[in-house]
């Protein structure tokens, strides 16, 4: 019998290989009616491993492989690590340049960067500044999209900052108020709650001069 613990670290190390399989196009049947097993032994059942468990493994396709294998990673709520995907940690590395830009647009000096505490075993990133860190963590799948990674990262940057200089920033020039980085029609911008709440700049371009 598996503890919780090796059980979840077992499914985790399941479903991984079955994420990465998926990616490079060579899944198998194996880990997929593994993770099927675990689940079900473990009082998780759906209508994927039910399926994987109740057909002859030599009926299924690799169509259904891949299909079932897909289901099971949406059914555990599985996010791959940073491990895994590398380009994830490297999207937000280039989202954390870009919020850069107005960080020193407005004469912020420091260092700025992205890290994983050693003391953080939940697999997030977080925005360092000036060897501080606050708020909540970056998750890796934050990374996969381009302008979602930029509102995430502006977000944990400007905790950060606030919380290590005691200062608010980014600020409105027109109403003196603080910015918050938010998503306007897919692009990610600053925001003011000013006058009804405008856009103030897209993220990255708050100082066009300076950069």
């Amino acid at each position: 019998m598996h503890s919780d613990e090796q059980t979840r670290q077992f499914a985790h190390e399941l479903a991984g290989r079955i994420h990465v399989a998926l990616r490079d196009g060579d899944l198998d049947a194996d880990p997929v009616i593994a993770l099927a097993c675990l689940l079900e032994e473990a009082g998780v059942s759906t209508p994927a491993t039910r399926e994987l468990l109740e057909r002859p493994t030599a009926d299924l396709t690799a169509a259904d492989i891949a299909r079932l294998g897909r289901r099971l990673l949406r059914d555990i709520d599985f996010q791959p690590t940073f491990a895994l995907e590398p380009g994830l940690w490297a999207a937000l590395e280039q989202a954390l340049s870009v919020v850069e830009r107005d960080v020193r647009g407005a004469g912020i000096t420091g260092t700025l960067k992205l890290i994983v505490p050693d003391w953080d075993d939940s697999g997030s990133a977080r925005v360092e500044f000036q060897g501080g860190h606050h708020g909540n963590g970056i998750w890796p799948a934050e990374g996969s999209d381009a302008q979602g990674a930029l509102v995430s990262v502006a977000d944990a940057a400007q905790e950060a900052i606030v919380e290590i200089l005691w200062k608010v920033w980014p600020v409105c020039p027109a109403h003196d108020r603080g910015l918050r980085p938010e998503m306007e029609n897919k692009t990610a911008v600053w925001r003011c709650t000013g006058d009804g709440t405008h856009t103030v700049a897209r993220i990255g371009e708050l100082f066009p001069e300076r950069r």
